[in-house]
């Protein structure tokens, strides 16, 4: 269900509630499929009986109606995926957040001065000390995206037998990948120690009407550290990528990921030009 919070300018929603408000907004009457999703709002006291929208939803709208900055954070873990983001409007910046098995996420306004601040939360981005245990050798690894498919199928369906995961992921990659076999090992240990693989991407109105984007995507493979996804090369769009295409991870630190994310957003001038 939908609902806010007055004292602190917060809301739960759900992608179908924003879809109502879009349709408010455009004095539209939402298509019958999302009458539920009107009843909704209309009990949670976000939109009136006659369709108006209350003056505290005002940041919030005009935010995600007229956007400088779209910011998401598709992140994949234990629990599958989930998608953060940050909405960057002229007057407001909203942070929203989903949860596991949650329809509806949270839009919490934020201050422009920790936009960075907001990314790395979503992602987790921390300091790790790498442990005596990590006993990756290299720095970079480079294979193929089949590969990395036929270890993820090798492992998701064995119990919590790290040597038993270990071994298939092994067998797995000696039949699709021609990596020399420390590295073949290093690949498995980073996989099988992941807590979660992340991209950010940003996006703002270009020149002349088109789109820019910049995305960086990373692996945070616990007591292994960072490694940065170097290849396919971000943005990836759908259908580039194929089992043949290369894959390739470098090690990397929370400094230096956080410069990527500060890097990832469009400076002063990008902005003008866009709006030029």
């Amino acid at each position: 269900m939908p609902s806010f919070d007055s004292s602190r300018g917060r809301f739960k929603l759900a992608d179908r509630h924003i879809a109502v408000f879009a349709h408010l907004l455009d004095k539209e009457v939402p298509p019958a499929e999302l009458h539920h999703s009107l009843t909704e709002l209309q009990r949670a006291g976000l939109v009136g009986p006659e369709g108006e929208l209350p003056p505290i939803l005002r940041e919030l709208l005009t935010a995600l109606a007229r956007p400088m900055v779209l910011i998401q954070a598709e992140v994949a873990g234990q629990h599958g995926p989930l998608t953060h983001g940050l909405v960057v409007g002229r007057d407001a910046v909203f942070s929203h957040d989903a949860w596991p098995g949650e329809e509806e996420s949270e839009y919490v306004p934020i201050e422009p001065q920790t936009l960075v601040w907001e990314m790395a939360r979503k992602v987790k981005l921390r300091r790790i000390a790498l442990a005596d245990s990590d006993t990756t050798t290299v720095s970079e690894i480079k294979t193929t995206m089949g590969a990395l498919d036929e270890l993820f199928t090798a492992v998701e369906n064995i119990p919590d037998d790290l040597a038993l995961a270990k071994s298939a992921a092994l067998d797995a990659l000696s039949k699709k990948s021609d990596l020399a076999k420390s590295q073949l090992s290093d690949l498995a240990e980073l996989v099988l120690s992941m807590d979660s693989s992340w991209r950010i991407t940003t996006a703002w109105e270009g020149k002349q009407g088109g789109q820019s984007l910049r995305s960086i995507a990373v692996w945070d493979c616990g007591r292994h550290g960072y490694w940065l996804r170097t290849q396919p090369q971000e943005p990836v769009k759908d259908g580039q990528v194929g089992p043949e295409s290369t894959l390739t991870v470098v090690r990397s630190s929370a400094g230096e990921i956080w410069d990527m994310l500060t890097d990832l957003l469009p400076d002063s001038e990008e902005l003008a030009a866009a709006s030029a």
